[in-house]
């Protein structure tokens, strides 16, 4: 199946979804997708770690709880697959739901559509399903970016805006202006040499403005190792918040906020 990647967070699982979805917050584990600008169904999803054979072992006890499952195979995948009817604000829905599993890990699939509606782009997800294994060495992805790195974002971004108000008692508006404020809260001494956080906002503030100023720019996450964070695309590189900033205080350099923004934008 075509289309874009997830990537848990923790990078349990992978799976490909339609280009036309996107992500959307959820409960706590649980990860939702659907169509925004042609609802079709709320595809989510939920993974569990157990011991060995976990997966296998929860397709066998849905179907032992719940008579109305069946055992169905999507892709190469074995699922205890049920559907339930429901109605809200007078409109008939379908959910369907497949557990499934892979090795150690289950998976709690559901996908919610209009009654009548197909199943078939979540069959296609499902059958995309893949583990990876802790221990074991994938190469470094760029996927498009998920929420807990929007969270991210905005999170750092937030706290480069109230301090910049809070210090220097100046609005911030996110444009190249507001460089030459950023490099004066540094140079104020605000931030100390090891608050890696701080340092890591104000990477991310200086791509927040490079995305408002320049066309092209998209936020991906960035999973790589252990390693799960937010860069920008740009060209044929990424801009990685991190190396622009923390990379250089931690080896005792000095961070000029606008040569840094500068180079950034030469970088192919």
């Amino acid at each position: 199946m075509q289309g874009k990647k997830f990537i848990s967070p923790g990078a349990w699982f992978s799976m490909n979804y339609p280009s036309d979805w996107n992500e959307f917050e959820d409960g706590e584990g649980s990860f939702l997708f659907y169509n925004p600008d042609v609802w079709s169904g709320n595809f989510r999803i939920s993974a569990f770690k157990g011991k060995a054979g976990y997966g296998k072992e929860a397709i066998r006890q849905e179907l032992k709880e719940n008579d109305s499952a069946s055992l169905v195979k999507v892709g190469a995948l074995e699922c205890a697959y049920s559907k339930e009817m429901f109605q809200e604000e007078g409109t008939y829905y379908t959910s369907h739901v497949w557990i499934t599993g892979i090795d150690d890990i289950a998976f709690e699939c559901s996908f919610t559509v209009p009654k009548g509606g197909t199943v078939q782009e979540a069959e296609e997800v499902i059958a995309t399903l893949e583990i990876r294994k802790e221990g074991q060495k994938y190469p470094a992805e760029l996927i498009p970016v998920r929420l807990s790195e929007i969270y991210q974002i905005n999170e750092g971004y937030e706290w480069t805006v109230s301090t910049v108000k809070q210090e220097l008692k100046k609005d911030f508006q996110g444009t190249e202006d507001d460089l030459e404020k950023l490099q004066q809260m540094i140079d104020n001494g605000k931030i100390g040499p090891k608050k890696k956080d701080e340092w890591l906002a104000i990477g991310i503030t200086i791509c927040t403005i490079l995305a408002n100023e320049v066309d092209g720019m998209e936020w991906k996450t960035l999973i790589d190792g252990n390693r799960e964070a937010p860069v920008l695309q740009y060209k044929n590189g990424i801009i990685d918040p991190m190396k622009l900033t923390w990379s250089r205080i931690k080896a005792g350099e000095s961070c000029n906020v606008i040569e840094t923004y500068k180079s950034a934008l030469t970088a192919d």
